[in-house]
């Protein structure tokens, strides 16, 4: 039995949903970024599964530079997240006012 692609599309938009509501209820700076981590993750499903049925490799390379592009972002989110800790001892997005002047 093989299974379709539907079945990885709807798990890659069910796992967007749920980063998506993690960034937009949680206010956890650590949490917003895994959010969005699951939300990556979930756009490298859905390129990998149009590649692996379409029978091209493109979207397996798009999916490695959305993985490096992740790697970056998590590396300078958590350098900015220790920084904020360091001035303002929280991680709490309402408490944090450094960008208001």
């Amino acid at each position: 039995m093989r299974i379709g692609p539907e079945y990885y599309l709807v798990l890659s938009a069910v796992l967007f949903g749920i980063g998506m509501t993690g960034v937009l209820v949680r206010r956890n700076v650590l949490v917003i970024l895994m959010s969005i981590e699951l939300m990556l993750n979930a756009a490298n499903l859905s390129l990998v599964t149009f590649s692996r049925f379409s029978g091209d490799l493109s979207g397996q390379v798009f999916a490695l530079l959305v993985m490096v592009i992740a790697a970056c972002e998590v590396a300078v989110g958590l350098a900015i997240i220790i920084s904020l800790f360091r001035n303002k001892d929280t991680v709490d997005v309402d408490r944090i006012n450094i960008m208001k002047w």
